[in-house]
Order: C-alpha cells, then structure tokens, then sequence
C-alpha cells in the first residue's frame, strides 16, 4: 500500500496524540472507589483506554448497564476537574502535525471521548488549530463505537466522495480504531507509541505500522 497517497488523515486522540493514560487511569480508579473496589492491577485499568467507558466496566468488572452508567457519571466528576489535564502531547506529535499540514495532508480528529471534552484537551495543549475538524463521542455516549464516530466525522467534513475514492486514512493506536475503519471502508495505520500492542494491531488488520510519532512524515 502506498502510505503517500492518503490527502485525509482521521487522528485517534487518546494513546495517538496525547498520553492521557494517568488522567484515565486516575479516572476509572476514583470510579471504581465508589462502588468499593481498589484496583491494583494498573494493565487491567489501561484496557480502559480506547473503548467506551459503559463497555468497560460491563465487561471488566460485570457491571450490568444501568450502574456502569453510574459508574461512567462518577468517573467524569474527577476527568473533568482533574484527570483531563493529567495528560500529555507525545514527543513529536506537534512537529509533525505542522509536517502534515504543510505538505497539504488534509487533518481531522475522530476520538471516542467526548467532544466537551475532547475541544478541550486540543484547545490547551495546542492541538486545536492543525485539524480541519474534531469528532468525538456525544456525553451519554450513544455515538461511542468507533465505526460511528469515523462516520460522523466523514458526514460533518462533507469527505463521502473522498472516502469512497480511498483517500482517508484512520490512524490509531487500538484495535478499535482499525476496526472501525474497516467498517467505514478506510484502512488504517496502527501505531506502536500508544496502549494497542502489535499483535493487536496486526490481528484487528491494521494496513501497516508507524514505530514513533515522527514516522508520521512518512505519509507525505
């Protein structure tokens, strides 16, 4: 597959763009404190981040739906104070976003967190202004899955034709981000900075493997 010939670039936020795994971490385990359960097993709590929250406490800790829900409300008292900003751009990242768009690479962010929270994070991190437009998930999460949010994102952007003639690439560091894409048609590029590991990339059927932020230019 030629990597050069993507024009439209879709951005995973968590584990792509920033590391917010403290913030999200910090998260789950003030959540989880709530309903008497402390959590030591740190890899169990990363396999938070990606998917949609209710997912995760009903699968992880067999939560039936109605308190994972609860259990979601509790976790954003403390994200949306604290653990918003317990996060961090990876090196690299900013250099190459100004790499991209200079070249004319046409960015956009697609995210499963939610948007109040997402316009956020890009805003104060500096983000913001490299991408042509930022979909994420609504607050009660019923645009959570990843194949919905791409679909929003390519609906909001107008990029229908530019999906359909293969010109959009999802880059993302889950198996729900290659997913996804494969859903909407689009490949993917997994990336191995994040929390996905390469079998999952490979396995979920990731196009091909970036090692490190600046192995972004070499999309252009």
């Amino acid at each position: 597959m030629n990597k050069n010939k993507f024009t439209h670039l879709f951005f995973d936020l968590d584990g792509t763009l920033t590391d917010s795994g403290p913030g999200i971490l910090n998260s789950v385990r003030y959540a989880l404190r709530h309903f008497g359960i402390e959590e030591t097993d740190a890899d169990k709590l990363r396999l938070f981040i990606g998917p949609p929250l209710v997912d995760s406490f009903m699968e992880l800790y067999g939560f039936s739906e109605e308190k994972a829900r609860k259990a979601m409300a509790v976790y954003r008292e403390y994200f949306s104070v604290t653990g918003i900003f317990e996060n961090s751009v990876y090196d690299g990242i900013l250099r190459n976003l100004e790499l991209l768009k200079k070249s004319g690479k046409h960015l956009y962010v697609a995210t499963g967190k939610p948007e109040i929270f997402m316009g956020r994070i890009l805003e104060h991190y500096g983000l913001a202004g490299y991408f042509e437009f930022a979909g994420g998930s609504d607050i009660e999460e019923t645009r959570s899955r990843k194949a919905q949010i791409i679909r929003y994102v390519i609906e909001q952007a107008h990029l229908e034709s530019e999906a359909e003639s293969g010109n959009i690439l999802m880059i993302g560091d889950r198996k729900h981000d290659v997913i996804g894409a494969v859903q909407n048609g689009i490949p993917c590029a997994g990336v191995l900075w994040g929390y996905g590991s390469e079998k999952e990339l490979k396995d979920s059927g990731a196009d091909f493997l970036l090692g490190s932020p600046d192995e972004l230019s070499s999309l252009i």
